[in-house]
């Protein structure tokens, strides 16, 4: 495949993948949101101490937040294919129709 500074051809980049600054500031909100589900659930596992039942399953069920958070928030997106989008010039006429000449 050539590249795009040999042929001539512009490179579309519409399909352009986030910037890094991008992705890094969605996989830190991704973080802080899974981690802060964990503070509710623990505070709701106090409130319900009671009901052991439903105390221990918020723990269990925040036990497991921040190992899946730290893996979420390290995962890049995968990179697409290497394949690049090509603008190709149409070349048309102005006007399909046959021009009616009027002699003066």
């Amino acid at each position: 495949m050539a590249s795009p500074e040999r042929d001539g051809m512009p490179v579309l980049i519409t399909e352009a993948a986030p910037s890094y600054d991008e992705q890094h500031a969605a996989r830190k909100r991704k973080y802080a949101i899974m981690m802060g589900a964990r503070i509710p659930c623990l505070i709701l596992a106090m409130v319900f101490y009671q009901t052991w039942w439903l105390a221990l399953a918020l723990i269990v069920l925040s036990v497991p937040l921040p190992w899946m958070a730290v893996l979420i928030a390290n995962d890049r997106p995968p990179r697409k294919a290497e394949k690049t989008s090509r603008f190709v010039k149409e070349h048309r006429a102005i006007e399909a129709k046959p021009h009616h000449i009027i002699e003066g």
